[in-house]
């Protein structure tokens, strides 16, 4: 067959693949030697920031996430870096005004970050607007991603409708971001096609190896027309992360279609991820389940940084026999909240509750804040309408609000940085207060005041 057709490829190895197979635990320290190498691989974009990231760095990893973009920047300087934003969300769970979504936005574009991949986990489009216009005045990719979820409202008429307004709205790139791995081969070509027909904006598919359909779905879309698809490198593939780059690479090359992937150089990073892979599942950090597929993946619609952090919580709590009790949960919660997608932070929300319904042993005793500001609508509109009887249950008779939800935020940043007071030395360190406040608080304290090893004092005198 003649190479006349290209499909583009984006790598998630420094973000998703390993937030999804390790609740996002990899140190910068890890990727340092092997981006150069990256970098001369061909990929469409590294995605490298953004999800889970932030947050991870400063509760787990004490690094600085800003300082981390910046070291990948000048070792990754001709190959776009891409993150994920969860719209008026940012990096955090909950809204925050205009004049916050700018800054941040703003530090990232000039810090290096060219592709924003935006988000609502409502598919709102009023919650992405402003990112979107924000992205595009420092003259960045905004890419809005529509959440993928199956329910009774999610067709692909409902997705088509959706893709028109979002290009209307002025986007540069749609995504169907498959979070849970459940976009199956032959729907995402009727998806991919039916977008295609009517979308003039370039159109990536991202899913997860989590049901095991994955390659076959890559497939499937890049045959229906996709312009880009999401892979990560073998060693941290497949499970619950991205298929395989190198596998989809070659399945691609003999269906005629050029990546402009370097083979050679594929393998010198998959060479140099495989030792980590195994020093990872050594240290505990990979749990063997992550890796296998799980077809009932379709039933419960579980994203795969979901289910690694889950199973992860349930562990440390020694409740990890409940692990298949609270997935059964999932898909009910769910139901009750009108099929939401399950991306962050709806994502965190449901499973949280499926959790505190199963070890309290009574659904819906313990309901957290978050939950009670998503059914008075503070999130967004729901994609179902909820039982307004179950509704008022958690929430007593407050009214839905049908506004923006960030409409109801007054400008917000330089009250925040009074509140940070002198440990913010920037605007930088002040939105890492604003998104995560006690974290990113003690994040700063010992990042600007360190504290002495006092084993190692001990032993020196």
């Amino acid at each position: 067959m003649d190479k006349k057709n290209s499909v583009k490829v984006t790598e998630t190895v420094l973000r998703d693949a390993h937030q999804s197979l390790m609740a996002t635990r990899m140190p910068f320290s890890d990727m340092e030697p092997i981006l150069p190498v990256l970098d001369q691989v061909g990929y469409a974009s590294l995605e490298c920031w953004g999800g889970a990231t932030f947050d991870a760095c400063i509760r787990y990893l004490n690094e600085n996430p800003w300082e981390r973009l910046r070291k990948i920047k000048k070792l990754v300087p001709n190959t776009p870096l891409q993150m994920l934003l969860r719209g008026q969300n940012l990096l955090g769970y909950r809204h925050y005004a205009d004049d916050v979504v700018e800054k941040f936005i703003e530090r990232a574009a000039i810090n290096g970050i060219d592709i924003f991949r935006i988000f609502d986990a409502l598919n709102d489009i009023r919650n992405l607007k402003k990112s979107m216009e924000v992205v595009q005045k420092y003259g960045k990719e905004a890419q809005i991603a529509i959440a993928y979820t199956t329910s009774p409202v999610h067709t692909i008429e409902y997705y088509v409708e959706l893709s028109k307004e979002i290009q209307n709205m002025g986007a540069d790139s749609i995504c169907v971001k498959d979070m849970a791995g459940v976009l199956t081969p032959e729907e995402g070509y009727n998806l991919v096609k039916a977008l295609k027909k009517e979308i003039k904006l370039p159109i990536v598919v991202h899913t997860h190896a989590t049901s095991g359909l994955s390659q076959i779905t890559l497939s499937k879309v890049v045959e229906a027309g996709a312009d880009r698809v999401d892979t990560a490198i073998s060693p941290l593939s497949e499970g619950t992360s991205q298929p395989a780059t190198e596998a989809m690479m070659i399945s691609f090359e003999e269906s005629g279609y050029l990546t402009g992937l370097n083979k050679e150089k594929l393998g010198e990073v998959a060479e140099y991820f495989r030792k980590l892979r195994d020093k990872y599942i050594r240290e505990g950090l990979i749990d063997p389940k992550m890796l296998m597929p799980d077809p009932r993946a379709l039933i419960y619609q579980v994203p795969g940084g979901m289910l690694s952090n889950m199973y992860s919580q349930l562990k440390g709590l020694g409740l990890e026999s409940k692990y298949e009790e609270v997935l059964a949960e999932v898909p009910k919660v769910r139901k009750d909240f009108g099929y939401p997608p399950l991306v962050t932070p709806l994502s965190q929300m449901v499973g949280t509750q499926a959790t505190m319904n199963i070890v309290t042993g009574e659904r819906y005793k313990m309901v957290s804040k978050e939950v009670k500001d998503y059914l008075k609508g503070k999130y967004g509109k729901f994609p179902v309408p909820v039982e307004e009887s179950f509704r008022k249950s958690l929430v007593g008779e407050e009214d839905i609000i049908s506004h923006r939800p960030a409409d109801d935020l007054e400008n917000e940043f330089t009250k925040l940085n009074n509140e940070i007071g002198e440990l913010s030395k920037n605007d930088e360190d002040t939105l890492i207060y604003a998104l995560f406040p006690e974290v990113g608080k003690n994040f700063l304290n010992n990042y600007y005041n360190p504290k002495p090893d006092i084993i190692k004092i001990k032993a020196y005198f």
